[in-house]
């Protein structure tokens, strides 16, 4: 006759043993690039060869972004590509930005066009899928309106398709002021991983959820496949299931001086509606099953488990302090005991690997990192897995209960200000911005410069 105490065992034991293998997973998918030098090699770009053959449509979603979509369109405009468009889309009920926009058009009238989305629900989707008829080029880009593009970039996408074969480019993306606050840290962090090493894996097996920007899609292959869902809320992870499971080729570059600089969410609940958002986005492509038209069985599982993440983080978040409780109150045998500290055990492994992260990361850009960065970010882990948790459990109630709106995530340009804790002390951000503006986009010294002074 099985005993209670057995049953308690057993779900103790299942339970611990399924949190590390998970964690084990996420972890050794997240330091692949770092598996051996040649890995880290194959994952940057190569330096542009010959002339430049493609064309490109830079579509620019902006939703109440007047205080940062005017830099952003000026640091696109001194792009060393000589063959490129960019388009601002704005919403008919957004004067603001579209007054940032107008003028940015009559400035550069040959580059700048204005389309305006006229949805009276408005979203991400749906803007770009607006401004899709428009473009004229070979290639679509997508950034948003707080981005900081690198002028040299567009000229590495262009040969990366050529001297590929690529349906799709993936760049790089990482937010830079990791100082701002306990969770900007992470949240740093959490990019630097992703781009830098987990988005290759996914490119490597065949099966990868896009990043939101810096992604360019050869226009005849995105418009065969429809463009992008209007109604997901994660609309990139979207288009790259539905183009992996076409086929299509993607490829995922990344070089610290390429990235595209961004910045971090001003608040800790504007971080957990973003969270929320992406988390249900994953769910919504899990459930059109789509990736089950992946042809190995590897792919698809791949796909289920990252597809799954939110149902996961939602469990660990709610599962780990029952966990720990039932070991620590109740009278389990040693073995069992034992096994309840397996995760624990990738959780330091963890930490031990985010910490040389954090110093890859701000030697890679330029950025003094000091001791009270690190105490950050490991007093912060278990706080910010609560909040990744959080979350997670928000974005599946949303779910089951139906309610998909947009919640937007606003930008004040935290990138483009000076780091105080830099070498050369505080700065307004305006002194950062001219700082940054005022270089030469084709000086060598340029990309090395711009990784001490335009951070926040």
């Amino acid at each position: 006759m099985v005993t209670s105490d057995f049953v308690t065992s057993a779900f103790i034991a299942t339970v611990s043993l399924a949190l590390f293998w998970m964690a084990a997973f996420t972890l050794w998918w997240q330091m692949h690039a770092w598996r051996t030098p040649e890995t880290l090699a194959a994952t940057r770009f190569q330096s542009p060869a010959g002339a430049a053959g493609l064309s490109f449509s830079l579509l620019l979603p902006a939703r109440h972004e007047q205080l940062v979509l005017e830099h952003t369109i000026s640091r696109l405009l001194e792009s060393s590509h000589r063959d490129f468009e960019i388009i601002v889309i704005v919403g008919h009920d957004d004067p603001e930005t579209t007054e940032v926009a107008a003028r940015a058009a009559t400035r550069a009238p040959d580059r700048v066009r204005v389309v305006v989305d006229t949805h009276d629900t408005k979203n991400k989707p749906k803007a770009l899928n607006t401004a899709l008829p428009h473009c004229r080029g070979d290639v679509v880009g997508v950034f948003d309106a707080e981005d900081q593009v690198h002028p040299e970039l567009l000229a590495h996408v262009d040969h990366a398709f050529t001297a590929t074969g690529a349906d799709v480019v993936q760049g790089g993306v990482q937010l830079i002021n990791f100082h701002s606050s306990w969770y900007a840290l992470r949240n740093c962090l959490e990019y630097f991983f992703w781009f830098r090493s987990r988005l290759h894996l996914h490119a490597a097996k065949g099966f990868i959820p896009l990043g939101g920007n810096t992604v360019f899609v050869r226009t005849d292959v995105l418009r065969e496949a429809g463009g992008w869902d209007p109604q997901c809320l994660a609309e990139d992870c979207d288009l790259g299931v539905r183009l992996s499971s076409a086929g299509r080729k993607v490829v995922v570059a990344y070089d610290a001086d390429m990235v595209t600089r961004e910045e971090t969410p001003g608040t800790l609940m504007s971080l957990l509606k973003q969270r929320t958002r992406w988390n249900q986005g994953f769910l919504q492509v899990y459930r059109k099953k789509d990736w089950k038209q992946l042809p190995t069985l590897g792919q698809r599982m791949l796909a289920r488990y990252t597809l799954m993440t939110p149902f996961m983080q939602a469990f660990t978040g709610l599962v780990i302090p029952l966990n720990a409780a039932i070991a620590i109150f109740l009278d389990v045998p040693v073995g069992i005991a034992f096994i309840t500290f397996l995760p624990l055990i990738t959780a330091m492994v963890t930490f031990v690997f985010e910490i040389v992260g954090l110093h890859d990361f701000g030697t890679q850009y330029g950025l003094r990192v000091r001791l009270s960065h690190y105490l950050k970010l490991i007093a912060g882990g278990p706080f910010y897995q609560v909040l990744l948790a959080g979350a997670a459990v928000r974005a599946v109630w949303r779910e089951q209960r139906g309610q998909g709106e947009w919640e937007l995530t606003s930008h004040v340009g935290a990138h483009l200000t000076r780091d105080p804790s830099g070498p050369s002390g505080p700065s307004d951000s305006g002194d950062a911005r001219d700082s940054a503006d005022s270089r030469d986009p084709r000086d060598p010294r340029a990309s090395r410069d711009s990784r001490e002074d335009v951070h926040a």
